[in-house]
């Protein structure tokens, strides 16, 4: 399955409590799992997915999603600020493939290097700012080669100043209500201010996977670009080690350490599963590449998504007053999804939960009760349930007769 199909068919069904992932369809009661100070205020999701110890790693932040439920299997102070280094560029790719959609720019588009952006430190894609560089080879330079050159033109393009996107840049974490991120520049080049925390980031990331499934296949699993003669690797080495890879971003400061976003997609009996990795502040270069590697493999080997309903199969058929029809079916337009611990998922129950009576018009998507998933007798999700098709309204004669068996009843 394509990044473009498995993004439309299971990231709106997410779990994650995350805000660019709270949607209207899902609401979930997963959050970051907590350390074992906090255990006390763990709810029975949490001390679920809690049995199972996660890994030590050699990294200051790191939190792992299941992207496919949307939950958060596990994490280590994720809501800490830290330097992002490089990792800043997910947020400027973002605004750039925005930008694109809305057509304020184009792929095509022959940019000049300003003195500015010529100047920046750091990596470099090594433009002439003698000679018009693309936007595509912009969007390369800055996301395989990580160049700081590239993403001040791109930032320059998009917004017209850097000054500009940078402000650009924190509406949008605002948005997505990133309390932890603050940023000064496209780039990610130290400075005071400029900060976000391993639970932000996988926001950013979540949303490139999601809102630009198409861009994200084609730009972040490129593993080497040549521009002005010169060839450089994607530092994300795990694009080179493990076939189920296909992006994300590294970065490097001093103040930040070394560090990687990490997606990979493997392939189980009931679907492919989309994992997000966050590894922040290791110590060494080849340091991130192994904990990243550990975090993937462990968050594969131990968990298992459960799929509770397919997209538009029904879940239940209920009856329904003064309509044409006399049953409803109800659903969900996309995949109910859980993450539990491995070979937990026979311990799962289910209870519909629904008004009763349901009186047409019913129409199509319309929420009419919920899921509610438990093990043990301990609440651990509620999803939203959907009217699958559409039920109108009976002409007078039945909605007098349905009327007066509802008085009966």
């Amino acid at each position: 399955m394509s990044v473009q199909s498995f993004v439309a068919a299971c990231s709106a069904a997410s779990l994650l409590v995350l805000s660019p992932l709270a949607q209207a369809a899902s609401t979930p009661a997963a959050a970051p799992a907590a350390t074992a100070t906090a255990a006390a205020a763990l709810t029975p999701m949490q001390t679920l997915l809690a049995t199972v110890p996660p890994p030590k790693l050699d990294a200051r932040a790191w939190l792992v999603v299941d992207l496919t439920s949307g939950q958060i299997l596990a994490e280590h102070d994720a809501h800490t600020q830290e330097a992002p280094a490089s990792l800043t560029k997910l947020m400027t790719a973002y605004l750039t493939f925005k930008a694109l959609k809305e057509g304020t720019i184009k792929l095509d588009q022959k940019v000049t290097e300003s003195k500015e952006a010529w100047q920046t430190g750091g990596s470099r894609m090594f433009i002439d700012p003698r000679v018009p560089v693309s936007v595509n080879d912009l969007l390369l330079g800055m996301i395989v080669q990580s160049g700081n050159d590239a993403a001040m033109t791109l930032a320059q393009t998009v917004a017209g100043s850097t000054s500009a996107f940078v402000a650009m840049m924190n509406r949008q974490a605002q948005q997505w209500n990133l309390k932890g991120t603050h940023f000064m520049d496209p780039t990610g080049l130290p400075d005071p201010g400029h900060h976000t925390t391993a639970y932000d980031l996988s926001i950013i990331a979540t949303h490139i996977i999601r809102d630009f499934p198409a861009d994200y296949a084609r730009y972040f699993k490129v593993k080497e670009f040549t521009y002005n003669h010169i060839t450089q690797p994607n530092r994300v080495s795990l694009l080179f080690t493990d076939p189920s890879v296909d992006g994300m971003k590294t970065g490097y400061t001093a103040e930040a350490g070394y560090c990687m976003i990490t997606s990979a997609q493997r392939q189980f009996p009931n679907g492919p599963r989309r994992l997000l990795t966050v590894v922040m502040g290791t110590p060494t270069e080849r340091a991130r590449g192994e904990e990243s590697q550990v975090l993937l493999n462990w968050a594969y080997q131990n968990f298992d998504d459960i799929v509770l309903a397919a997209p538009g199969k029904p879940v239940l058929t209920a009856p329904v007053w003064k309509g044409v029809d006399s049953k409803v079916e109800l659903g969900s337009s996309v995949p109910v999804i859980i993450s539990v611990p491995r070979g937990m998922g026979k311990d799962l129950q289910t209870k519909v939960v629904r008004p009763d009576p349901l009186v047409a018009p019913l129409q199509a998507a319309q929420r009419v009760g919920q899921l509610d998933v438990s093990m043990s007798g301990k609440p651990l999700a509620v999803y939203p349930l959907e009217v699958v098709k559409a039920v109108p309204e009976a002409g007078l004669f039945g909605r007098a007769w349905d009327s007066l068996r509802l008085m009966i009843k």
